[in-house]
């Protein structure tokens, strides 16, 4: 207490003394002078002077500073003492202000003041006095009696300094006078000081006014925080540009809430106007000031002001349009100059300004949580911004523990769309600095999406690869070739690719720059075991690019590289042959091309140069010679320098010489004359067969097939030499070397293939093929020969129509569609001998990937046993005719599962007449040749509907050249395969168990080849044919139905016809959808390519329609296909229609379509699917097709609950009491569990969907939704009550387990509206209770019959239901207690029964172990009142008591 009143009549004391200054200005005057002598010492003979030098401190004049002999705090309490122990205390006070003020008049001697003293320099005095002192003014305000008066002192002389504040000397005079008054002891008078400085803040100019709010935290004491902050925040509306000083003033103050809040809301508001240089510190008392509660909302509304892009772009404009205003004539050098030193500030503040988010999301949870909340909360891509990009990337490089987090938060934005890569490019171009701080985050969320699932996620990894290795520096993109070169060598088969394909990217638009690590990319080499056939290639092509692009720095690439080729050519082991022919093409590629692609430009290059020629000829030569012994080897290499001629960018030196030696051993090796000679080694005789030609003539060439097959397996039964110095000759090789000829005859001749236009006509030396019937009577060896020569002429027909598909001549394309009829015939054929020869292996003919394991496998069961499985309660029937007709169906159906591997119907027909073994061609089809994509010019021909073709449609009798049904459901079948492999991504298909790394791309190699963009371009061109053939199968099965009457199953119906039409129709369906369906139309850049193709519908509607608004493209393609509904002849058809649609339809932003999609899915369950036999269309595939149109129907209905209980209240009782039903035809005994399962999980889907009840609500609002728990309660009694009519184990199975998800997502969400609407809607709320006990007690039945049958199957459901029921029970009771109704509720005992209701008798004598149950019911079943022990109560209670509770075990 003493010491507060002492503190009080110092500050009184100094009120005094500042009352009476204006005298003792008047009395300086006639104060004498002080003397100066020569070494800079004042002699000051006041008061003020005589008790400095008593206390050791010396005052100096000019460029030194005060000397003390003692230290300060020690002459600072020795002054405080001097001063009240004189004997003219106080007065003594004010007589020594008056000296420092005379002294300080002089300016150096006040800067003196200002600065910190230095020792003094005596011997004796050098030990007692620190290294750093303070000044003279900071020792006088330590002293609480001169304090206030000191003060007053500073702030009159501060004005002095307003304009001229830096003196000669460089030092600011009024930041000296400021900071003397930071971290003071103690304040005397604090509240005058605040109204002073406040008052010297109002008339300071801007920059002085700056440096003193800043200093203010480090002035004011705690309790004038809140004081100060209000003054400031008025300021801070008054003027805007004191707010970057001000908001560093307020984010060092301690602040309440309130106080805090309205500064932020104020400062939120000129968020988007701040200047980009003051960004980063209102940012940061932003994000200081945030709290808890508030925190995602504040983030939210700063995320949207922030604008980094005008950041970014006003500079410019801004030093645009400062040169224009103020010199017209400004030089370009210095505007150049001018506006790189802007954009420099604006990112550097920018820079700035992420440092204050890093700092906030690591130290303050609160602001990283509200962060990523904000960023989940977006939903659109347009609302996105960089700095969510980034935001999201610091947290996971500062908060190692949210990684996982962050990860997650960016994989879901980008699968959904929201993120795209234009956005991470942004980021990339506009914030590299930025970028590059957060490279270890940015490289490890790359790895991570490497390794990804979604195809869209690696693409954005893959994208973060690219644009940080051309952004950073050379540090960086070392480590971004060795975690690509770790990728590559991982062994996973979709991370291989893409780091192989980020690495050609790089490869082609840095060229540069990645040669010096070139010795890493090398290292690959090391795990090529681990690699396919074309991750082979794209490795060969990134090294050789480096090899061959710059030449001076990358000999020693070319040097390895040619070591590591010939010691692959040289190896015995066929494995490395191969990969060593596929690094030789891939590097004559580089060294032969005509153009290349470096550091990002298409370059022409010069022809080559002879001795370049003859390197690149001795390559080939030297790949010749260590093929020639090994037909696989060979082949390879004639695949591989066709592919590399297809692409048209060889040399034209190189292509001559390929294409000379080619014709030349092509001739010699396979081409025969007519007639065959004599001197034949073959196991069966020799015969020219399938000919086009008018007549054979002597002399005509002939494929020399079935010699060579012969001469081949005697030379592979020989002994070889291996120095055989001759061409081992293998019609393994016929394929793949015609490939070679024919794309070397097109590139030579601009397309034009007359030069081997004979050998589309030619005949093959082959031998008669003996009906089904004879095959028992052939040797295995002979079967085997057969089944060789059939794929060796199937794949040379390939081949042939590979050649030829796209020559224009009438005459040609008739003889590529009889070739196409070949192939369909002899495939039929191969089917049969193929069943006949159990254990066969046919030869290879794609040679670039893994030597397949295993036999293909042949099924050697009967059709009849086959099928089976689907009927197992279905007697075999005496007719013959009618069970082949039934297996034949069944066949069918399976066949045409969609998305399926599929086999032609008619083949399927054949096979279940004859009782053959069934074999499926698609189990072969690593062993046939691959189409070509322009095979499918095919498609533009018109279709040919005749059952029997005219022998002379292909050239004389026909002007129109037209396709037959089963040579188009071959085409329609290899698209659609094709489409699947290369627009489905790898991750959304399941790999066959235990196959090979090559195996998926068995039959896609050419197609791999190409991107998924270049195969839709191509594909969208086929859109117009491919709708020409839909149109052609509507109106077939329109006029079908037109004829017979409405009847499908007429007698007169071609029944092969009709499956033929049927499978085609479907294809050409799933081909739609495969198409409409691609996840790469979501890319910006293939939207062109989604409006090229809808437009090709749009105009089958509205042809001449101009251009359209996407919306209106969707909208009349939709209508378009919508078309189609009336003539799909089966369930498959369908499904695949509705598919199809919802792609579309899933395209629109509006989305409108879900009326349209429930009417049409409604409108197939309400058909009859009959098959033309008569039979209803049955089997697994059925039900699978019936499962999933159900649930497209329940999904997109309006109503779900009413659809619902529309089937089961008028379907079911049809089924129930007819044995079908007449309203829903699809609805049958066999197809019931289905129907059953899709309600029960849709039910249980669509109440989980629905809100909770809150007390809030209103109460028509708790109304609404207890009416629609009322409903799907409803429904749930009907559905469980079925069981006892229905009682099979699927359907008990379905029932038990989401009967138990029914019961707890009401127990989650109907419970709480049951709480709060109880008492306004009490008997809505027991009708539901009530009719909700009698299905828990169903329930409960169900779980006593699965433990009589000791089903474990149903018996794993009853602990997890049982618990559930028990839950209900005292879930309940805890409503009623809520509302005060707890008299309501008694117990009883609960007797376990079976389905039917019967007592189960083996528990009847435990009485003890009864279950008792939970009932609040009226007693209306005499069974269970017996067990009851109250009596009756009055009616009140009655009405309350009308809802009841199950019990549980």
């Amino acid at each position: 207490m003493a010491s507060r009143r002492r503190f009080s009549k110092s500050a009184a004391h100094g009120e005094n003394l500042l009352e009476k200054s204006p005298k003792t200005k008047k009395s300086r005057i006639s104060v004498k002078k002080n003397t100066i002598p020569q070494d800079g010492v004042v002699e000051n003979n006041s008061v003020f002077g005589q008790l400095l030098k008593a206390v050791g401190i010396t005052l100096k004049d000019g460029e030194r500073q005060n000397e003390i002999a003692t230290d300060g705090a020690v002459s600072q309490k020795k002054l405080h003492q001097a001063l009240r122990k004189h004997p003219s205390y106080p007065q003594v006070v004010g007589e020594f202000i008056s000296g420092l003020e005379s002294h300080i008049e002089n300016r150096d001697q006040f800067r003196n003041c200002l600065l910190p003293c230095v020792p003094a320099q005596s011997p004796e005095m050098s030990n007692a006095v620190h290294s750093y002192c303070e000044s003279l003014i900071k020792l006088l305000l330590g002293i609480e009696i001169l304090q206030p008066a000191v003060i007053r002192l500073l702030f009159e002389k501060l004005p002095e300094f307003f304009h001229e504040s830096v003196g000669s000397d460089g030092l600011n005079l009024p930041q000296l006078i400021i900071n003397q008054l930071k971290w003071l002891d103690g304040i005397v008078d604090s509240k005058d000081l605040v109204l002073t400085i406040m008052q010297i803040i109002c008339v300071s100019p801007l920059s002085i006014q700056h440096d003193i709010i800043t200093s203010l935290p480090e002035i004011l004491e705690d309790s004038q925080h809140g004081e100060v902050a209000r003054e400031l925040s008025s300021l801070l509306k008054e003027k805007t540009e004191l707010t970057v000083p001000i908001l560093d003033a307020l984010s060092s103050l301690n602040l309440d809430v309130e106080l805090l809040s309205e500064v932020r809301r104020s400062v939120m508001v000129t968020v988007a106007a701040v200047k980009v240089e003051d960004l980063p510190v209102v940012v940061k008392f932003i994000l200081h000031s945030i709290k808890t509660t508030d925190a995602v909302e504040v983030i939210s509304d700063l995320r949207k002001k922030l604008d980094l892009e005008s950041c970014i772009s006003l500079p410019r404009i801004q030093a645009s349009q400062s040169k224009l205003k103020s010199n017209p004539s400004y030089s370009f050098p210095a505007f150049f100059s001018l506006s790189a030193n802007q954009m420099n500030i604006s990112q550097d503040s920018v820079k700035l300004l992420f440092e204050v988010i890093k700092s906030a999301v690591k130290f303050q949870k609160t602001v990283l949580e509200a962060w990523v909340k904000a960023i989940e909360n977006v939903a659109s891509d347009s609302e996105h911004k960089v700095l969510d990009l980034i935001v999201l990337l610091i947290i996971c490089a500062t908060n190692v523990k949210n990684q996982k987090q962050i990860e997650r938060v960016l994989r879901n934005k980008i699968r959904s769309g929201c993120m795209q890569e234009q956005l991470l490019q942004n980021a990339f171009r506009h914030h590299s600095q930025v970028m590059r701080d957060l490279f270890p985050a940015i490289l490890s969320v790359a790895e991570i999406f490497l390794h990804a699932v979604d195809p869209c996620v690696v693409s954005f990894g893959s994208c973060m690869y690219k644009q940080a290795y051309a952004t950073f520096d050379s540090y960086c993109q070392q480590e971004i070739i060795g975690a690509l070169v770790t990728h590559a060598c991982g062994g996973n088969d979709v991370e291989v690719d893409v780091s192989l394909d980020v690495l050609v990217d790089l490869v082609s638009e840095h060229t540069s720059s990645v040669v010096p690590y070139a010795v890493f990319l090398k290292s690959i080499l090391d795990y090529v075991d681990n690699l396919s056939p074309q991750q082979i290639r794209k490795l060969f092509h990134i090294l050789s690019s480096l090899a061959f692009s710059q030449e001076p720095r990358s000999s020693h690439i070319q040097d390895d590289m040619h070591m590591v080729i010939r010691k692959q050519l040289s190896s015995t082991i066929t494995k490395y042959k191969c990969t060593g022919i596929i690094g030789a093409v891939t590097m004559v590629s580089s060294m032969a091309a005509r153009r290349s692609k470096e550091n990002g430009h298409l370059l022409e290059k010069a022809p080559l140069r002879k001795e370049q020629c003859k390197q690149i000829t001795s390559l080939l030569q030297l790949v010749c010679s260590c093929c020639k012994q090994v037909p696989q080897a060979s082949a390879l290499y004639y695949d591989e320098l066709a592919s590399l001629v297809q692409k048209g960018n060889l040399d034209l030196q190189i292509l001559d010489w390929i294409e000379k030696g080619v014709v030349k051993d092509f001739e010699t090796d396979f081409v025969a004359e007519f007639p065959p000679l004599g001197d034949s080694v073959s196991l069966l005789p020799v015969k020219a067969l399938y000919s086009l030609e008018d007549e054979e003539s002597e002399g005509m060439i002939v494929i020399n097939l079935l010699p060579l097959l012969s001469q081949s397996d005697l030379s592979m039964d020989e002994t070889a030499d291996p120095n055989k110095e001759k061409r081992l000759v293998s019609p393994i090789c016929l394929p793949p070397f015609f490939r070679l000829l024919r794309v070397c005859v097109s590139e030579m001749n601009k397309g034009n293939m007359e030069e081997i236009d004979a050998l589309l006509g030619c005949p093959l030396y082959l031998t008669d093929l003996p009906e089904e019937g004879k095959l028992g009577s052939l040797s295995n060896q002979e079967l085997e020969l057969l089944c060789s020569l059939l794929f060796y002429t199937l794949n040379w027909f390939r081949e042939v129509v590979n050649a030829f598909c796209q020559q224009e001549d009438p005459e040609m394309k008739g003889r590529v569609l009889a070739r196409l009829q070949n192939i369909t015939e002899l495939q039929c054929l191969l089917e049969k001998y193929l069943a006949a020869s159990p254990g066969y292996v046919p030869p290879p003919a794609n040679f670039d990937s893994e030597t397949l394991v295993g036999v293909p496998i042949v099924s050697t069961v009967g059709p009849t046993k086959k099928n089976s499985k689907g009927r197992k309660r279905k007697k075999p029937d005496s007719n013959k005719n009618s069970s082949t007709d039934n297996s034949q169906w069944d066949e069918n159906t399976e066949a045409n599962q969609p998305e399926a591997e599929t086999s032609q119907p008619e083949k399927d027909s054949k096979e279940s007449e004859s009782g053959a073994p069934l074999v499926q061609l698609q189990n072969y089809s690593a062993y046939f040749r691959e189409l070509d994509f322009e095979v499918f010019t095919i498609l533009h021909t018109e279709l040919l509907t005749k059952s029997v073709l005219d022998t002379e449609m292909h050239t004389k009798t026909r002007e129109v050249v037209q396709i037959g049904p089963a040579e188009l459901l071959f085409l329609l079948e290899d698209l659609s395969h094709k489409l699947e492999h290369i627009l489905i991504p790898t991750s959304a298909k399941r790999p066959p168990f235990l196959k090979g790394k090559g195996s998926r791309n068995v039959g896609f190699s050419h197609l791999c080849q190409r991107s998924s963009q270049d195969v839709m371009a191509s594909a969208v061109q086929l859109l117009k044919p491919l709708c020409n053939h839909m149109e052609n199968m509507h109106n077939f099965f329109q006029a079908l139905l037109a004829e017979n009457h409405g009847v499908v199953d007429t007698p007169g119906v071609n029944i092969q016809e009709h499956q033929l039409m049927s499978s085609c129709y479907q294809r050409l369906l799933q081909v739609f959808h495969l198409l409409f369906a691609w996840s790469g139309f979501s890319q910006r850049e293939n939207h062109s390519l989604l409006k090229t193709g809808l437009q090709v519908l749009a105009h089958r509607l509205k042809p001449g329609e101009k251009e359209l608004p996407l919306e209106e493209l969707l909208r009349q393609s939709f209508q378009y296909l919508q078309n189609f509904q009336d003539s799909v002849p089966n369930i498959y058809c369908a499904l695949s229609l509705t598919q199809l649609l919802l792609a579309v339809a899933e395209k629109s932003v509006t989305n409108l379509k879900n009326d349209k999609i429930a009417s049409i899915t409604k409108q197939f369950l309400c058909q009859s699917w009959v098959e033309p036999t008569g039979v209803r269309q049955k089997g697994r595939q059925f039900n699978d097709a019936l499962h999933t149109l159900f649930c497209i129907y329940l999904e997109h209905t309006d109503n779900i609950l009413k659809a619902i209980e529309n089937i089961s209240s008028i379907g079911v009782p049809e089924l129930i009491d007819d044995g079908n039903s007449s309203t829903y035809p699809t609805l049958t005994r066999q197809t019931f569990p289905v129907f059953f399962r899709v309600m029960m999980a849709q039910l249980e889907g669509s109440v989980r969907c629905t809100p909770a009840g809150r007390p809030s609500e209103s109460s028509e609002v708790q109304l609404e939704k207890l009416l629609r728990w009322n409903m799907a309660v409803r429904d749930f009694h009907i559905l469980v009550n079925l069981v006892k009519i229905f009682d099979s184990r699927p359907v008990l199975n379905v029932c038990l387990k989401y009967g138990r998800l029914f019961m707890e997502t009401f127990l989650k969400l109907g419970m709480p509206l049951l709480d709060c609407s109880f008492k306004k809607h009490r008997e809505d709320v027991q009708s539901l209770l009530k009719t909700l006990q009698l299905s828990t007690r169903q329930l409960h039945h169900m779980c006593g019959h699965s433990k009589i049958h000791q089903d474990t199957g149903l018996t794993s459901h009853v602990p997890l239901l049982k618990k559930t029921l028990e839950q209900f029970v005292y879930r309940v009771k805890a409503m009623l207690a809520l509302n005060h109704c707890q008299e309501a509720f008694w117990v009883g005992v609960l007797k376990n029964r079976d389905l039917q209701g019967e007592e189960i008798l083996s528990q009847a004598s435990q009485e003890s172990k009864e279950e008792e149950e939970a009932s609040i019911l009226p007693r209306e079943d005499p069974a269970e009142e017996e067990g009851e022990e109250e009596d009756s109560e009055n009616d009140s209670k009655t009405d309350t008591r009308d809802s009841d509770e199950d019990s549980s075990d």
